[in-house]
């Protein structure tokens, strides 16, 4: 089982800036790729971005693209989303996922039935 240890999360006012952190562990840890994905109150859970372990590779979703970057430490075994430009539209509990049921396509990485650990979340408020 992979646990996962979500960080980095405030209140911030729109414009600025956070980094998150997904901190993984448990056993061996080995994922195909990870993800984060984001929950307003009242909304579906949405998919931000994601990245596969080996070689590096990201899909970020269009309504973060230019603003929001994924990557990874391979040795900490711990992936980022730095979010600059931060919008009040931004605004949501924010989930790591890792452990995908299969090694999909890039493409296919932000769907959340891909992945079968996630994180409890953190908390993210953007002010106007």
């Amino acid at each position: 089982q992979v646990q996962l240890v979500e960080s980095g999360g405030g209140l911030v006012q729109a414009g600025g800036s956070l980094r998150l952190s997904c901190a993984a562990s448990g056993r061996t840890f080995s994922s195909y790729a990870m993800g984060w994905f984001r929950q307003a109150p009242g909304k579906e859970r949405e998919f931000v971005a994601a990245i596969k372990w080996s070689g590096g590779s990201t899909l970020v979703a269009d309504s973060v693209r230019g603003r929001f970057t994924i990557s990874r430490d391979i040795a900490k075994n711990t992936v980022y989303l730095q979010m600059n430009s931060l919008k009040p539209e931004d605004t949501a509990v924010y989930y790591c996922a890792a452990d995908p049921q299969r090694h999909a396509a890039l493409a296919e990485l932000g769907s959340s039935m891909l992945y079968r650990s996630w994180g409890q979340g953190t908390q993210v408020t953007v002010s106007s």
